[in-house]
């Protein structure tokens, strides 16, 4: 046999097919492929991040936070966010009865506070007492004087008042009145802009002055920080939306999962029997899609023993999960009966693989990109159900937190308060959003047809 002799050119083609071979694409798994092209997907991988923020937000935020939701801040009530938290300590309350002075027009006496307004005005021959009005609004823009809040009796030129005032500015407006306590024409407005103030006892009360420490009058301090400012009943919103995420997120995944599980199990069994138990099966599901949801939370409120301002949660879990797992079924029982005419299938079945084996191994998994999907799909329905549900008052009841009893609550002072309505619907919507953007990307991502339009 003659001898083989390897020249350098033989060696320079064996060099250019290793460098070939190792640029070729590596081996990649299923799921390895699909996180490539998730990550591929921009809008996608930000809904992800969207996601995982909120998750963050929710149960690491109130050990960061640990502010108690219920807790009532009474001197800083439906204040906006970052709001001024400057206060300054005065004495303790005296009667006050009247200025001696005349001869002026309606003024302030010393400087407007939370503790007391005093005001003192002129007397006049033709008026037999005068009404006093409190607007937030300067009357020359609205036409409306605002609150009556005293009416005096004759001769009496001064008022002082103390109802719920609140550091902001306030137009008060004088009206005389004749013998028979009809308004005369003459107004008198003025407009003044009150200072919040403590006294000792109430800055001891709030920890910012100590129990033997001498109160000194004028000294300025601050009062707690309330980054999203606080409700009507002066409960930190921040710590109030992180505690109500958890309500309304754990309803948004916990749901989905059992009736995405029943779905896949009832879903998965139609599609593999087929025949006459397919069809008796999947009646009976479009028989559940028919069932009106409100009806049922209703029913199961009842069933309960649950009444008018009590929490729903367990009847909204029932009713969510007796009633919306058809859609799921649907989606698995045609996969399955489109995966149990695939050729591996029939080799398992030749090679005495048993129905459980051929579900679980082969059917099942082969399903999990749709199941993935459908439940990124579920959960911002879900959350928007429940907080639908929060909303009208059948669902999670105060004082226990949720997005949609927020918004519930924020309704009634969103026009004075908008804050506290705009961020637990700015949550909720954010939230839904976001799982609809990181389910089209799931989508796009474990469907196996879209690699190869690429």
């Amino acid at each position: 046999m003659a001898e083989q002799h390897l020249t350098e050119d033989a060696f320079s083609r064996l060099d250019k097919v290793q460098e070939i071979q190792g640029i070729s694409r590596p081996s990649q798994s299923y799921w390895q492929d699909a996180w490539q092209r998730m990550k591929a997907n921009k809008r996608a991988l930000f809904s992800l991040y969207l996601v995982l923020g909120l998750i963050l937000f929710t149960f690491a935020g109130p050990f960061v936070w640990d502010l108690d939701p219920a807790l009532q801040d009474v001197d800083q009530i439906s204040q906006s966010p970052f709001a001024a938290r400057s206060v300054v300590l005065v004495e303790e309350y005296q009667p006050w009865y009247g200025e001696s002075d005349a001869g002026q027009n309606l003024r302030f006496i010393g400087v407007p506070t939370t503790q007391h307004i005093r005001l003192q005005w002129d007397d006049r021959d033709d008026a037999y007492g005068f009404r006093v009005y409190r607007s937030l609004f300067a009357p020359g823009s609205t036409g409306a004087l605002g609150l009556p809040l005293y009416e005096t009796p004759i001769r009496q030129t001064h008022f002082e008042d103390r109802l719920d005032l609140q550091p902001i500015e306030y137009f008060y407006s004088i009206v005389p009145l004749d013998r028979l306590g009809r308004e005369l024409d003459s107004v008198e407005t003025i407009a003044g802009s009150t200072t919040r103030v403590f006294t000792p006892n109430e800055a001891r009360e709030q920890g910012l002055l100590g129990a033997d420490e001498n109160p000194v009058y004028g000294t300025e301090y601050r009062l707690a920080l309330h980054p999203l400012g606080t409700d009507y009943l002066g409960r930190d919103m921040l710590s109030r939306l992180m505690h109500g995420a958890r309500v309304s997120l754990s309803i948004g995944i916990f749901a989905p999962m059992l009736y995405v599980l029943f779905g896949v199990v009832y879903g998965s069994t139609a599609g593999f029997m087929g025949g006459a138990t397919d069809q008796l099966l999947m009646r009976f599901a479009d028989f559940v899609v028919a069932l009106p949801f409100l009806l049922f939370m209703i029913l199961f409120k009842i069933i309960f023993g649950i009444g008018p301002g009590e929490s729903g949660i367990l009847p909204m879990l029932f009713a969510m999960v007796l009633l919306l797992w058809p859609a799921t079924a649907r989606l698995v029982r045609g996969q399955i009966l489109q995966i149990r005419e695939e050729g591996y299938i029939s080799a398992s079945r030749l090679l005495g693989a048993k129905t459980n084996y051929l579900v679980m191994r082969h059917m099942i998994p082969n399903t999990m990109g749709v199941i993935l999907v459908t439940i990124t799909f579920a959960v911002p329905s879900v959350i928007f159900t429940e907080a639908f549900l929060s909303f009208i008052g059948m669902g999670v009841a105060p004082p226990t937190a949720s997005w949609g009893s927020m918004c519930n609550e924020g309704i009634k002072t969103m026009l004075t308060h908008p804050h506290e309505l705009i961020f637990p619907a700015l949550l909720i919507s954010i939230t839904v959003l976001a799982f609809n953007l990181l389910g089209d990307g799931l989508r796009d991502a474990l469907d196996a047809r879209m690699r190869n339009q690429e």
